[in-house]
């Protein structure tokens, strides 16, 4: 039996779509790929895949070739686990179609990774999906910045309190589960409802930031109590005007902003 051609599968953390978050092993990892694959997803969200042409056009220098592909949506109606699911088995097999007619010898492929593969991001798990496919993949990562590390650097404090503890979590954990208890700094991400509406504000300081890294940057300080509806009315008048948003935020009981 003839051996299966090898896929070397670069996921490269690109940050928050500004060039000049790029590292240098991701810009060596983009010209050493054979082939890098950009997600095209729906019309409102043009602004994302504009961004990465630019950062191609930037930073290759030589033969890789740029593929696009359109990215399946997730069907919002059903529960989400089962949804969210389903959406990695579909986006899998567009990778895998795309494996098979841009590189059926095997070789370099690279994905562009909004922010940082390790963090909330399910390019490592579709990868997995290609496995037990039996597509022969070797998978590297190349970090980026993440929305977290800009964030903080944006209002420029400290991820975390002294010797504290902080908690990653969902929208939806927070708006099911509540405050988890032991932790004074929560860090969201991944929330569509505007989420930190349903705490006590008491106590509670906020830092949110839209479009982070971009030049449409958007950023909001202070006490929840205060500017919590700030926060809720701008991020539907950004929406509206852009067709999408990514936005996350630190929350922090106990201390001013």
């Amino acid at each position: 039996m003839p051996e299966r051609p090898v896929i070397d599968l670069h996921l490269i953390g690109i940050g928050t779509g500004n060039p000049d978050h790029l590292t240098r092993a991701a810009e060596a990892a983009m010209n050493a790929a054979d082939v890098i694959l950009l997600p095209r997803k729906r019309e409102a969200a043009a602004d994302l895949i504009v961004l990465r042409r630019e950062i191609c056009a930037r930073v290759l220098t030589g033969a890789t070739r740029v593929v696009e592909f359109d990215l399946p949506e997730r069907d919002g109606a059903g529960p989400y686990f089962a949804a969210v699911d389903d959406w990695h088995d579909a986006i899998a097999a567009c990778w895998a179609m795309q494996i098979a007619a841009q590189l059926p010898d095997g070789g370099r492929l690279a994905l562009l990774v909004w922010g940082d593969p390790s963090l909330y991001d399910s390019s490592l798990r579709i990868a997995e999906r290609l496995r037990a496919e039996g597509i022969a993949l070797r998978v590297k990562v190349i970090p980026g910045i993440t929305s977290l590390q800009a964030l903080t650097a944006a209002h420029a404090i400290p991820l975390n309190r002294l010797g504290a503890p902080v908690l990653i979590t969902t929208g939806r954990r927070l708006r099911a589960e509540g405050w988890p208890d032991g932790v004074d700094t929560l860090a969201v991400m991944l929330d569509g409802e505007c989420t930190f509406t349903t705490l006590d504000p008491g106590g509670i300081t906020i830092w949110w930031g839209a479009y982070l890294g971009m030049p449409h940057e958007t950023l909001i300080a202070g006490p929840l109590a205060e500017v919590a509806s700030t926060i809720v009315a701008r991020r539907a008048m950004l929406r509206a005007d852009h067709g999408w948003i990514m936005d996350t935020y630190l929350l922090r009981r106990g201390v001013a902003a």
